[in-house]
């Protein structure tokens, strides 16, 4: 079957000589649509994060319909279509059984450290492939398939925005405006605040914009700020601008040390909350009730098919908007 692989750091080819997936007991085999590309498939691209072998298969924010179920699967139907949650926790551990599965120690990755699906099928755990809401009749009608590509990153983003306890009165800044910062916009929009949003970038400042955020302007005073660039040193000067007592959610991931003192938290007695993915099966069933008025396709800015993913992968970074690739005449019917 035909899939897109990383050869070599920077450079994807297509291939039409991948075995087709194996159908466990449990699993379903998912005839892939579509794709969304995130950070961490760019860092697999492009040699940040080296995967366990080459050629590798990226990719893990898929939908597609259901092609084959297990024997023991009771509860999805072939033709049914599906979006794929791709962080496997074991739910045995202590973590999980608490309900934080996005501790999980145990958790598969789906295109960091198990083959992604970047092709034309794949097997995925039938618990971990959700029934999706219906795509709409015509695009300019209601869900679409680059809704469905950004599922799972919405699922992301409503969870670190559910996590940080907001309220209709809190006085939010979001710091970044790629897919995560435009996704947490929506989601502040949509209840009833208009997030600050910081961004190098006008373009992508322009689309939070366009999602309900407000520029910049350098208002200080904030009760809420999420972080989501991943990029270190712009926490501090966020931090700066907190109202004491604020809390502030780290969404992006970065190795660098935090740019901040004992003093800085104490003496502003910051929260300081990580949010790490979403946690199973709540966050991630919740986000796709959503999907119909949420709509985060709205953070998609281009879509490219399967042949040119190189060209996908190479400037996605650069965007304005959340990249998709579609692999599907159906998929198409977005933007």
């Amino acid at each position: 079957m035909k899939a897109a692989v990383v050869v070599a750091p920077g450079r994807i080819e297509i291939v039409d000589d991948r075995p087709e997936p194996h159908c466990g007991p449990d699993d379903v085999v998912v005839e892939i649509e579509g794709v969304g590309l995130c950070g961490s498939d760019i860092s697999v691209f492009r040699g940040g994060r080296v995967p366990p072998a080459l050629p590798w298969v990226p990719g893990h924010e898929g939908f597609g319909r259901v092609v084959a179920t297990g024997e023991r699967v009771r509860d999805r139907a072939v033709g049914g279509r599906v979006v794929i949650e791709p962080n496997y926790a074991c739910l045995r551990c202590a973590d999980c059984l608490t309900g934080l599965t996005s501790a999980c120690p145990h958790r598969t990755i789906v295109g960091l450290d198990a083959p992604g699906v970047l092709a034309e099928r794949v097997a995925v755990p039938a618990r971990f492939a959700h029934p999706a809401p219906a795509l709409a009749p015509a695009p300019d009608r209601g869900l679409t398939g680059a809704d469905l590509a950004a599922a799972e990153p919405y699922a992301v983003a409503r969870a670190a925005v559910r996590r940080s306890g907001v309220t209709a009165d809190d006085r939010c800044l979001v710091v970044g405006a790629g897919a995560q910062g435009l996704l947490v916009c929506r989601i502040l929009s949509r209840l009833g605040i208009r997030p600050v949003v910081t961004e190098p970038h006008p373009l992508r400042v322009a689309r939070a914009e366009g999602l309900g955020a407000v520029r910049d302007d350098g208002r200080t005073g904030f009760t809420l700020v999420f972080e989501t660039s991943g990029h270190a040193p712009a926490l501090r000067p966020a931090v700066e601008r907190c109202a004491p007592g604020a809390t502030v959610v780290l969404i992006g991931l970065a190795a660098e040390r935090l740019p901040l003192t004992v003093d800085d938290v104490v003496r502003r007695q910051l929260v300081l909350r990580g949010s790490m993915i979403y946690d199973h099966p709540g966050d991630f069933t919740t986000a796709l009730a959503e999907l119909p008025e949420a709509r985060p396709g709205l953070v998609i800015g281009s879509r490219f098919p399967l042949e040119q993913a190189q060209e996908a992968f190479s400037g996605a970074t650069e965007r304005a908007g959340k990249t998709w690739i579609s692999l599907t005449p159906t998929a198409d019917a977005s933007r």
